[in-house]
């Protein structure tokens, strides 16, 4: 079950006061400041804290491993690594690349590739977010509230609450809030929250931005007879 919920923000995307309203005049001009980054975007890569919360339960799962994303021409391509308790070696490897979500599980010898169709063009937006997404892409896509500035790790960082506007994602994400660092356009945590209860932090460190991210890490490295799934 905790391996279906590692995907599930993947596969959605193939799938007040007086204050409040000074926060809200100033969204035009956050979202303005990811238009001017987003185009300074080429790629980024992170160490990252997965904290899954099962809410019928009341249970935590600390996940931990690295990710990155970088622009292929007008696509987003992203990698992702959990790691195993030692580090030393992956328990499941997700690759989002021309249009396709490899999802592997290397003690299982399995892969399962899900294919984005004729979506391609959406869903690399919607991959985008919190990632390179300009203000004008991240509007067209989600309801966007501005809830003040908060910093993250002592980085300044715009908090931004995102209600989709597409009825086949609220279906799976009530909202998600993220915090941008509007100087490079990236992410430094994000929370989904499932209408279940159930929520998906992940908060990112070590980042190396725009630090030409290697083609290596674009690519999965299969393990010779593992089954390989195509939905």
């Amino acid at each position: 079950m905790k391996s279906i919920r590692f995907l599930i923000p993947v596969l959605i995307l193939l799938a007040g006061g007086g204050a409040a309203v000074a926060q809200e005049a100033d969204l035009p001009k956050v979202l303005s400041q990811m238009d001017a980054s987003s185009t300074r975007f080429q790629d980024v890569q992170a160490d990252i804290t997965v904290d899954l919360f099962t809410a019928v339960v009341q249970d935590h799962e600390i996940q931990k491993g690295k990710t990155a994303f970088r622009r292929a021409g007008h696509s987003m391509e992203m990698s992702t690594r959990i790691e195993t308790d030692n580090g030393q070696s992956s328990e499941r490897d997700l690759l989002y690349k021309n249009g396709e979500l490899d999802f592997y599980q290397p003690s299982l010898k399995q892969e399962t590739i899900f294919s984005a169709g004729a979506n391609k063009v959406e869903y690399d937006s919607l991959l985008a977010t919190g990632f390179g997404a300009s203000g004008k892409d991240l509007s067209a896509a989600w309801t966007v509230t501005l809830q003040g500035m908060e910093a993250v790790d002592g980085v300044p960082a715009a908090k931004l609450d995102l209600v989709p506007k597409q009825e086949n994602i609220r279906n799976n994400v009530a909202h998600l809030t993220i915090w941008i660092d509007l100087a490079r356009d990236i992410s430094l945590k994000q929370v989904m929250y499932q209408p279940s209860g159930d929520t998906r932090t992940v908060t990112y460190s070590n980042i190396r931005y725009n630090a030409h991210a290697p083609v290596s890490l674009f690519t999965l490295k299969v393990a010779g007879g593992t089954q390989i799934q195509h939905r």
